[in-house]
């Protein structure tokens, strides 16, 4: 029926602001910047994934209400839409101290996970995304790793 998933829509609050972030630090190119009139259509996606499409969407007409609109834009900002992606990676340690050298700021440092070794950052709207160095192999998830994210004690 389907075949893959193209463009993943991201709330963003300034498309220029976002451009700089996703592009300028990020690494992501321009795949399509259109004034619709409307709209602006601003598609940005990986170089090693150029199939895979993000839609930079500032929230407003004709898609949502004005009233929609601010309260979007106020979920943004709380960071309460929960994860845009997750990057994948070579090496997360080194991904993070070169972006981190590059003035992006993260809500969480590299950790080993069962999955692989992973960190979390926020864009200047709020957004989450992590990056994630996977496993080369599935490792057993213990009761201490569930209890960890909890945020108990193991």
């Amino acid at each position: 029926m389907f075949s893959k998933i193209s463009i993943t829509s991201v709330t963003v609050l300034d498309q220029q602001q976002a451009l700089d972030f996703y592009v300028g630090k990020l690494g992501f190119q321009v795949t399509a910047d259109v004034d619709m009139g409307f709209m602006r259509w601003l598609t940005i996606a990986l170089p090693t994934d150029p199939d895979r499409h993000l839609l930079l969407e500032v929230p407003g007409s004709p898609q949502h209400s004005a009233e929609t609109a601010a309260q979007l834009r106020d979920l943004v900002t709380k960071g309460a839409l929960g994860a845009v992606a997750i990057l994948n990676t070579d090496d997360c340690q080194a991904t993070y101290d070169k972006l981190r050298a590059d003035g992006v700021e993260f809500t969480e440092e590299p950790t080993e996970q069962p999955y692989g070794i992973d960190c979390a950052l926020r864009d200047p709207f709020g957004n989450h995304l992590r990056i994630t160095q996977p496993a080369s192999q599935p490792v057993e998830i213990t009761q201490a790793d569930i209890d960890r994210w909890k945020g108990g004690s193991a």
